[in-house]
């Protein structure tokens, strides 16, 4: 009779079971055991009251982790301890003008912890300026103070306690993370640096120039013209400088790829705004740099990552429409002045408006349609114009401020993309003269890429609609997220850098935040 087999093979897993159980650890497995007295965090922050914001994620880390060093392995101060030492002494470089909490004592116990044993205070100290680290480089100004400056875009939201175990098991995301922070973050830090030498070598000599100056035309000599090509090599927007005082062709197309960076009109003449301009300091155009890295921090990096999206930079007056994650439309915008200015903000587009009517917001008919009525009673006829009950609208049409289309995400501000009437305004370099919607200039091409999957709507039967003169809503099969952001610096994906005029004076509050004295 054959014995049972059960016993035995309980045998051999109780053996196993022993033989692992009775395995000498590794010194690396008998220091990650190791860990300290929880009161250590209190008393911590008694004494440095510097860092006490910080405390409820202190406590929280160690809580996840039991208590058990995170900063120190058997060799002493781990590799990602050494990074984040070597980061927050260079905050410069992400565009951060901070003093450093306990800087001293932090240098001193990284000396000393190089080769010691885990000492808690040092494991704490690291673990604070960690958050320390992570609220300025990832978070950035508090969420409230964003919103002073007319920032209504959804804040990222982020655990800094979780995101810590990303960079234990790999800290070279410290470095360079495009899931925590959006790309241009990134770009904007690398042209930052390129700023920095710039203005290491004594920056740019300023251009003597004078408001009543004549414009300088191609082919023309003006010892000015010797100052602009010193400029220009300076910023690499000229490969080298021939000392010449000729306006040559050479010359010309660095002008014109200046211009192209600066948001500016192509113009072949040199006047005095465009010297201006030039006349910025590298100084000036750093702070814009590391501002514009600030309202990176702010953004959700998963933004860029859609399939399908609407994005207007407000100081760029600039559409861009993103489909099937490639930009399949680049469109002039006219945006709000500075009285009514464009919120910053999100919304999911619903409802493209053929022949839309207008109805015009109280605000304007208090201010503007009333005196004119006073003034002629003919005022409504004589502007298309109609009471709707209480109110006024404006009937659809080619007269209409809306034009022929308009395109609704609703929201609390009342603001959408629409048509004009007045092309012109397109052309002029400043085009802040909405009362705080958004005129699109390609308004056509938008909608038909919009509705060019819907087989209802061909291109033909769109270009009806909008002439038809009688209001039609469609309703989007899918919602398009539409983002209005405000950027005075952007940097395109081959590292050329726009800077663009702060319409809406929202720099400089924001760099009094974020620069300590």
């Amino acid at each position: 009779m054959k014995k049972p087999l059960l016993p035995q093979i309980l045998l051999v897993i109780i053996s196993i079971f022993l033989v692992v159980s009775c395995k000498k650890k590794s010194p690396e497995d008998i220091e990650n055991e190791k860990t300290f007295d929880s009161t250590v965090i209190a008393s911590f922050f008694e004494k440095h009251p510097k860092l006490k914001e910080f405390k409820p994620e202190v406590e929280k880390l160690y809580q996840k982790h039991t208590y058990h060093y995170i900063w120190f392995d058997r060799r002493g101060i781990n590799e990602v301890a050494d990074l984040l030492y070597d980061k927050i002494n260079n905050l410069e470089e992400e565009g951060i003008a901070a003093n450093i909490p306990y800087k001293a004592e932090f240098d001193a116990e990284i000396e000393k912890a190089e080769d010691s044993k885990p000492n808690p205070q040092t494991e704490v100290l690291i673990s604070a300026l960690y958050f320390f680290y992570a609220d300025k480089v990832f978070r950035g100004v508090d969420a409230n103070q964003s919103q002073e400056l007319g920032w209504y875009l959804p804040r990222k939201k982020m655990s800094y306690v979780n995101y810590l175990d990303s960079l234990l098991i790999k800290p070279t995301l410290m470095n360079k993370d495009e899931k925590e922070v959006m790309g241009q973050y990134y770009r904007l830090r690398e042209v930052l640096q390129r700023y920095r030498e710039i203005e290491k070598k004594g920056g740019w000599v300023k251009i003597d120039v004078s408001e009543k100056m004549r414009p300088i035309k191609p082919g023309e000599s003006s010892p000015t013209i010797a100052q602009i090509r010193t400029r220009l090599v300076a910023t690499s927007d000229l490969k080298s400088d021939s000392k010449s005082a000729v306006y040559d062709n050479e010359l010309e197309d660095a002008i014109q790829v200046y211009q192209k960076r600066m948001n500016a009109n192509p113009d072949r003449a040199i006047n005095a705004a465009l010297i201006a301009d030039m006349n910025v300091s590298v100084a000036q155009r750093i702070r814009t740099i590391t501002v514009n890295m600030e309202r990176c921090r702010w953004i959700s990096a998963n933004l860029t990552k859609k399939e399908e999206y609407i994005v207007i930079n407000i100081p760029a007056y600039r559409l861009s429409y993103f489909k099937d994650n490639k930009l399949a439309l680049a469109s002039n915008v006219v945006v709000g002045k500075a009285l009514n200015k464009t919120v910053v903000f999100s919304g999911m587009m619903k409802f493209i408006v053929f022949s839309p009517y207008w109805n015009v917001p109280k605000s304007i008919v208090k201010k503007e349609i009333e005196p004119g009525i006073a003034e002629n009673s003919s005022y409504l006829e004589d502007h298309d114009m109609e009471r709707d009950g209480e109110n006024i609208r404006q009937r659809p049409g080619p007269k209409n401020s809306l034009g022929l289309v308009k395109f609704l995400f609703p929201n609390s501000n009342n603001i959408y993309l629409h048509d004009t009437p007045a092309k012109s305004l397109f052309n002029k370099e400043d085009r802040a003269f909405s009362h705080g919607c958004i005129r699109v200039e390609k308004v056509k091409e938008l909608a038909k890429l919009i509705l060019e999957d819907d087989k209802k709507w061909s291109s033909e039967k769109i270009d009806a609609a909008m002439q038809k003169g009688t209001e039609q809503w469609v309703t989007l099969k899918n919602k398009i997220p539409v983002y209005i952001g405000y950027f005075t610096a952007w940097v395109d994906r081959d590292g050329s850098v726009q800077f663009y005029d702060d319409i809406y004076s929202r720099d400089e509050p924001l760099a009094e935040m974020i620069y300590e004295n």
